[in-house]
């Protein structure tokens, strides 16, 4: 091989050999394709409440066949390092699997490697060999045997315009799936997307699809709780208003293709059995029935609402069921009616690419949650009664034993929380275990906020379903402007359909045993919001609740878990709230002090672990330079050492924010990690200045030059090494009595000379 071409770049790969290949002989156009292509926004991680975000999945080349239809991955590598050009390909495969595309491709300038994602077949390709478009393109349509109605609903675009953005590639994926599954003739669909990633917006693109695709005409859009009609309706659906209606007093419209409606107006009541609401119109009126977070109700055989369904279920009707947690129930189950999800995203899935906030969970116990409640014999209550003989535990607080000191110090620890962590109008929700429970904790939340109280009596609200004044606050607690009510306490009404970007703590007082209801919980967190703060989340657990997190079933399908203790919890008692209100509550006094509190975080493979900044950093470096020889190459080697610390953040070396937590000004990162990681003595950068001036290297510059070399270590004592790296420091202030960048660099010689110089004095700081 030409000794010239194995020291090019990966960079050069592509400009001489990859890119002419596709762009003038295969004929693709440059707007076919995407270049340096991210399509996730990379991890953030957190440790110590500092995050970090991390790089992003990119894909070299990926090649459109539509605008909305990518066809192929291509992976570039240069040939040093790769001599063969099927070295990208695995990586290049794994793009396409996230990006759902039949063909990837790797290359390092000398041949394309195919592999072939439809038939699992891999062929080498000269360059001039490569496929075009409509080569690959009729490839795709003969081996996914394509029909006529699927073709031309992939041929119709997404709606766009400047109010709009572009879907993520997992909701293209989405989008994609469902449409072309609905073209081909299936009438039962599940999209399975984890809460804040957007469901209501992918369902609006494949509605328009269909519907401008002639593929469908009527669409019935079903939900359970006005807000969620609303919030879909008015928001993600309104380009498609002048056609939309919502059901009212139980009146179906047919002069509206589009109609929304909750189940419980079309449903009736039971005297309306046999003339229900839903019977205005014909069955087959509708061929798309959207059902919204279809985990609920309306799937389930034995369901009062299962009768719409069965309805509007002619030989052209389509059911598309959309949730963020469906169970698999054999019995009553979602993935029973609709069958295996046409498309998955998870909490998992989403926080990994970094379109999700993570999350670190504080596990709290008290005195009382780990010794119990046993009462003597004959003992009685507050209010006189004799308790029942038994050891009370954490599954009956607040459900049949109420001990009040117990709830002030939930509101007392999460409130120094808050103030601590100066949060005190970050939107927070606490969960409890039923109305009467998030009653006396809104009290005790009031007592311990009264300065913020005083301010604005709604900092501090209860939000349930039998409080009108409590849920009429709902809309300002999710608008990210308004600052309260900053903290919620609630049962069961804010599980779902609830969008606070803005809630950073999510605090958990219930007992909490179905998977399904764990998950719509967690996701009341999940939403990002960087540009008011908000990049990851804190669940504070005061019932043992995280524990669900280490079930196999958090990161898979859902399920519903079986508690060897209580059976299997039932998701109509799981709603209810009311009931247990009405049963009687023994109430007792008891010291109550916190015993034992836990932090966890969650790594960059999304497991939660408990460490703290300097340990997890410590960790990272090992990891990237297992011994200290590793560590001194790498660092030698860098020109820029600013260039390679930057990349170390971005691999958790989060040496700025152990020198901010920790005050050391004095010390150079370099010392700050040869220390922890190796155990090296380290030095201060005065210390190191020192040296550099004891060895003798500025004595042969005078005059100007030496002064500017005096300010210049003066600038690195101050600020670091990146001001001693860049030319840019020339033109600050402090240097120019000596004539500007210009002038400076002309009195070293030129700008060769007062490199060397620079990087003379660099070895020498380091040596």
């Amino acid at each position: 091989m030409d000794p010239e071409k194995m020291n090019l770049t990966e960079e050069d790969i592509k400009n001489r050999y990859i890119s002419p290949a596709i762009f003038e002989t295969a004929g693709w156009k440059k707007k076919d394709s995407l270049m340096e292509y991210y399509y996730t926004d990379g991890q953030i991680n957190v440790v110590d409440d500092v995050a970090k975000r991390g790089n992003g999945k990119k894909v070299d080349y990926l090649l459109l066949y539509k605008p909305h239809y990518p066809i192929a991955v291509i992976e570039a590598k240069d040939r040093k390092k790769h001599p063969q050009p099927s070295a990208g390909l695995q990586q290049g495969m794994g793009y396409a699997r996230d990006l759902q595309v039949p063909f990837a491709y790797s290359s390092n300038g000398d041949a394309f490697v195919e592999h072939d994602m439809l038939i699992g077949k891999e062929r080498t390709l000269a360059l001039d060999e490569f496929p075009t478009k409509e080569e690959l393109w009729k490839r795709y349509v003969k081996e996914k045997k394509l029909s006529d109605k699927e073709i031309k609903v992939i041929n119709e675009p997404y709606y766009s315009s400047r109010d709009t953005y572009s879907p993520r590639y997992y909701q293209q994926n989405a989008i994609n799936r469902v449409v072309e599954k609905i073209a081909n003739g299936d009438r039962r669909a599940l999209l399975v997307m984890a809460t804040g990633t957007g469901k209501t917006y992918t369902a609006f693109q494949i509605v328009y699809r269909l519907l401008k695709a002639g593929i469908k005409h009527r669409v019935l859009y079903l939900a359970d709780r006005n807000i969620l009609v609303d919030q879909a309706r008015i928001g993600d659906f309104n380009p498609l208003s002048d056609k939309i209606t919502k059901v009212q007093d139980g009146h179906m419209d047919s002069a509206y293709p589009i109609q929304f409606a909750l189940y419980q107006q079309l449903a009736g009541k039971d005297e309306d059995v046999g003339h229900e609401p839903f019977r205005q119109l014909k069955p087959d009126f509708f061929d798309l029935v959207v059902i919204d977070e279809a985990h609920r109700g309306s799937a389930k055989a034995d369901s009062q609402w299962r009768k719409i369904l069965n309805y509007f279920d002619g030989p052209n009707v389509t059911h598309l069921g959309m949730t963020a947690t469906p169970k698999n129930d054999k019995e009553a189950s979602n993935i029973q009616y609709f069958g295996d999800p046409v498309y998955t995203y998870s909490l998992k899935q989403g926080i990994e690419d970094g379109f999700l906030a993570p999350y670190k969970v504080i596990r709290v116990n008290f005195n009382v949650d780990i010794n119990g409640f046993r009462p003597f014999k004959g003992e009685r209550d507050k209010h006189g009664r004799e308790f029942d003989k038994k050891l009370y535990t954490t599954r009956d607080f607040d459900k049949s034993l109420v001990i009040d000191e117990r709830t002030e110090m939930v509101a007392k620890y999460v409130s120094k929380y808050m103030k601590d962590n100066d949060r005190r109008w970050d939107k927070t929700i606490v969960f409890c275990e039923d109305i009467e429970h998030a009653e006396r904790m809104r009290q005790a939340f009031v007592n311990e906020n009264t300065d913020l109280v005083a301010q604005d009596s709604r900092y501090v609200m209860r939000i349930t379903g039998d409080d009108n004044t409590g849920k009429a606050q709902l809309d300002n607690f999710e608008d990210v402007a308004s600052k309260v009510p900053t903290i919620v306490t609630t049962s069961k009404l804010l599980t779902t359909g609830v969008n606070v970007k803005t809630c950073k703590t999510i605090v958990v007082d219930s007992n909490i045993n179905s998977m399904t209801e764990f998950k719509q919980i967690i996701g009341r967190g999940t939403r990002l919001d960087t540009d008011h703060g908000k990049s990851y989340f804190t669940i504070i657990d005061f019932r043992g609740v995280s524990r669900l997190f280490a079930d196999p079933a958090f990161d898979g399908e859902p399920i519903e878990i079986i508690d060897g203790n209580k059976g299997t919890s039932s998701h109509k008692s799981h709603h209810s709230g009311v009931s247990d209100s009405a049963k009687q509550k023994y109430e007792v006094n008891r010291n109550v002090k916190v015993s034992n509190a836990e932090t966890q975080f969650l790594d960059e493979h999304g497991n939660l672990i408990t460490t703290s900044l300097v340990d997890y950093t410590k960790k990272n470096i090992l990891g990237e330079y297992a011994t200290l020889d590793n560590f001194l190459q790498a660092w030698n080697k860098a020109d820029k050492k600013q260039v390679l610390l930057d990349e170390m953040e971005k691999h958790g070396i989060l040496y700025k924010e152990i020198i901010k937590q920790k005050g050391i000004r004095d010390m150079d990162p370099f010392d700050l990690m040869i220390h922890l990681a190796y155990n090296q003595k380290p030095l201060t950068k005065s210390e190191r200045i020192k040296n550099v001036k004891k060895s003798g290297i500025l004595d042969k510059y005078q005059g100007a030059a030496r002064e500017i070399l005096d300010a210049l270590l003066e600038k690195y004592k101050d600020d670091g090494i990146t001001d001693l790296e860049s030319n840019k420091v020339l033109s600050l202030p402090e240097f120019e009595k000596y004539g500007g960048a210009i002038k400076i660099i002309l009195t070293f010689g030129g700008k060769k000379n007062y490199e060397n110089t620079i990087k003379e004095i660099k070895e020498k700081i380091y040596s």
